[in-house]
């Protein structure tokens, strides 16, 4: 049965952990990254049927230019193939497909589908899918900067709003072992709640996915303020 109780959620994930996961089954790392495309297809129909609004996976960062170009080549086709793939499924099911990060270093032809893939899924209301590719988010927000108006007084939600339409992340999730964010939405995650799995991304399943939601429910959000005794959040007058 679908839930709810995460519909204003917004989900993060590094999907840490494909090529390790590999090369301990004596797989060649390309492998491990088709398992994941894999993974991702699994969360996001569980992100879907769990009700979370806003979900944004890291697919590939503006540093990972740097890895083998075979590695990186099969990258970008198994992306490709996977927006024709799954571009049906997200219009049957309400999913709005969004790219953020840079494109101009993208070949054209994927260029293409992202466009193509972006149009057709724009109706989508059910989950906003953000996949990151060639994503830097120190780059996100220095370009979020050069375009300020200074005529106008710059505030937290007229930057934001230069850095794209989804809200601020809530919870983040790093799958792999490893525990930091890897320049990753770091403006958008500046209240989110971690939580670091050793889990490889590959073997990520929607029970995963609820265990980190159900730890997230456990936590105490409080943004800099003081619970009441009645579990509301009091602001100090000497912080107003």
């Amino acid at each position: 049965m679908k839930s709810t109780s995460h519909c204003n959620i917004h989900v993060a994930i590094i999907m840490d952990g494909n090529g390790r996961w590999a090369t301990a089954r004596g797989l060649p790392r390309i492998a491990g990254h088709r398992a994941g495309a894999d993974a991702v297809s699994r969360t996001v129909e569980a992100a879907r049927e769990l009700g979370i609004g806003a979900l944004t996976l890291y697919a590939f960062s503006s540093d990972n230019w740097k890895r083998p170009p075979a590695e990186v080549s099969g990258l970008m086709q198994l992306f490709r193939a996977y927006l024709e793939d799954e571009k049906p499924r997200c219009i049957q099911h309400g999913v709005r497909l969004e790219v953020i990060g840079r494109r101009d270093r993208l070949d054209p032809a994927l260029g293409v589908t992202i466009d193509e893939t972006e149009h057709a899924t724009s109706r989508g209301r059910a989950l906003h899918l953000r996949i990151a590719v060639d994503y830097s988010a120190r780059d996100a927000i220095l370009r979020a900067a050069s375009r300020l108006d200074s005529r106008f007084d710059v505030t937290r939600e007229r930057f934001a709003r230069l850095l794209g339409q989804a809200p601020d992340v809530d919870l983040m999730i790093r799958t792999g072992g490893e525990q930091r964010l890897s320049d990753f939405l770091l403006w958008e995650s500046a209240y989110a709640e971690l939580v670091f799995t050793k889990c490889m991304w590959p073997e990520f399943a929607r029970e995963d996915l609820e265990s980190a939601l159900l730890e997230f429910s456990r936590r105490d959000r409080r943004f800099g303020a003081l619970p009441a005794p009645n579990g509301k959040i009091v602001i100090p007058a000497d912080v107003i």
